[in-house]
């Protein structure tokens, strides 16, 4: 196949290639499957730590237990803990059975706070025992509190004592909450039983249609991060040691950890498919935990290691460093949308080699244009001496055939990179940029940013040269900024500013190519005519 029209037919693919990632996952969101196949995915590339045991061991059998122990719907609130940040409420089993976020960007249209946890899901601080019979009898006894039934952290931590008597057994957890959303908590029984405990289902505070990664996560003893999907459970994983398990959403999440000890960790599996996490303990277990926003500042100052419980998906390896990078100009700029717009004049400062040499490629390739119709012409009835031709031409003058699909080539990964920091990071939410943009996390309430990023591609159509000798590949691509306007109305307004900003350096740098060309071309003419006097 001859090299131009290979070039053309790439375009077309990474073109298709965009709307099957993004336009496809958007209109078509994945629905919860009820079938047992599943798989588990790391996100860092890496086969997951998964330990296949024999189904008589008694974490095995504790997990049929457990994915058989009823869902209780929440019970008045037993405790409430009052934060500047949140309230959250403890049911009479010991639960977190609801916590809301109070700051003014998380609240719906209503004006109405945030509630993250599900209101028919498995509970965080869940407690599970292994004894099918003393399973029973924990799902019908309320636990008991002598303190107060309201606790005030908002000025430091505070401490409560939850007590579950049993006919053989007493259950004691000692929690200690903190300002951010932190908690400790220590599982006590009275006499040796093996039992698990939950950071409960992922949180259910976001119910949009981007192609999102929710689920759970883990963090193993060998550092490798893995993610497990709504959906994709399959009921037997287990990892010894992890440092993180955490049930996730896109914005928040409810986690446990411990970075000294490490915690035995299972993955049941739902009806659903969904992945629960369970801990497993011993008389006594003490565990660390977090449940709120995945904001960077606050994990990290929790603890730095706890910014592995921020999920990008399948980019992260490009998404990880862009999220700091963005942060870290935030942090000077002191605003995320001239943060987006600095960072995309770095992303164009980086590529400006292989830009310039792309442009310059495909302004060659216009030029020969006529040259190559003859060649095809000539030679119709003979490809491979066409070919040779070709590679012959493009040789003499210089130009390379697939120049012109690099500079794109990298920044399709880019962009699908950012497209999951900006949809993941909870940063953006509440974040204003100028006049109308009061929240970078939704979509542009006028589309004005969405209208300008289709007139900016077009008119980078118009300027950059092209030699399309197929009518309908020349159709598709003139119609490609309607469709990309189209499928930007409902992306967060942060993911089209970048968009748009980027179409605008590059229109900027193809009007300095095409300066630098034309000037090229002057001198190559003057010396030719020179050679020639």
């Amino acid at each position: 196949m001859e090299q131009q029209d290979l070039n053309k037919r790439l375009l077309l693919a990474l073109a298709l290639s965009f709307f099957v990632f993004i336009g496809y996952s958007y209109f078509f969101p994945p629905e919860k499957p009820t079938q047992t196949t599943s798989q588990v995915t790391s996100t860092a590339h890496q086969t997951p730590t998964v330990d296949k045991t024999n189904v008589t061991t008694p974490s095995t059998s504790a997990a049929a237990t457990a994915a058989s122990a009823p869902v209780q719907t929440a019970s008045a609130a037993l405790i409430t803990v009052k934060s500047d940040h949140f309230i959250m409420t403890l049911d009479a089993y010991g639960r977190i059975s609801q916590v809301e976020l109070l700051e003014a960007k998380y609240h719906d249209e209503d004006g109405n706070n945030l509630k993250i946890l599900g209101a028919n899901e498995v509970k965080p601080l869940e407690v599970r025992f292994s004894d099918t019979k003393l399973n029973e009898e924990a799902f019908k006894t309320p636990y008991v509190t002598s303190g107060s039934k309201t606790v005030d952290v908002s000025k430091g931590p505070q401490t409560v004592t939850l007590t579950q008597t049993l006919s053989s057994l007493t259950v004691t957890k000692k929690i200690t909450f903190k300002p951010t959303g932190e908690y400790h908590v220590t599982v006590e029984t009275s006499a040796p039983t093996l039992y698990f405990i939950t950071p409960g289902h992922r949180p259910v505070a976001d119910e949009s249609m981007y192609m999102l990664v929710r689920g759970a996560l883990v963090k193993g003893a060998d550092n490798i991060i893995n993610t497990i999907e709504d959906g994709d459970a399959e009921g037997y994983e287990k990892f010894q040691n992890a440092k993180i398990a955490s049930a996730f959403d896109r914005y928040v999440a409810s986690m446990f950890f411990d970075f000294e000890k490490g915690m035995n960790v299972s993955i049941l599996k739902e009806a659903n498919g969904d992945p629960l996490i369970f801990v497993q303990g011993d008389e006594s277990l003490a565990l660390k935990a977090y449940i709120g926003p995945k904001e960077d500042k606050i994990l990290r100052a929790i603890h730095p290691e706890l910014t592995d419980a921020i999920e990008f998906g399948w980019f992260s390896f490009l998404a990880k460093p862009f999220f700091k990078v963005l942060l870290w100009i935030n942090d000077y700029v002191g605003n995320w949308g001239w943060a987006i717009i600095l960072f995309t004049l770095l992303v164009k400062f980086v590529l400006f080699p292989l830009s310039y040499k792309g442009m310059m490629s495909m302004n060659k390739l216009k030029d020969l244009a006529p040259k190559m119709k003859e060649i095809k012409e000539k030679y119709k009835g003979d490809p491979a001496k066409m070919n040779v031709q070709m590679m012959e031409m493009y040789k003499k003058h210089g130009a390379n055939p697939m120049g012109g699909c690099l500079p794109l080539l990298l920044q399709i990964p880019v962009f699908f990179a950012l497209y999951r920091v900006l949809l993941n990071a909870d940063e953006l939410q509440g974040a204003g940029w100028i006049l109308w943009i009061d929240n970078l996390a939704v979509m542009d309430p006028y589309f004005v940013l969405p209208v300008l990023m289709g007139a900016s591609m077009w008119f980078q159509q118009k300027i950059t040269p092209s030699n399309f000798t197929d009518p309908l590949q020349e159709k598709i691509f003139k119609w490609f900024p309607v469709i990309m306007t189209v499928f930007f109305i409902y992306f967060p307004s942060g993911l089209v500013l970048y968009w748009l900003v980027n179409n605008l350096f590059t229109i900027a740098q193809q009007y300095f190519i095409n300066h630098m060309y034309a000037k090229q071309k002057a001198l190559a003419v003057a010396a030719h005519k020179k050679t020639k006097d």
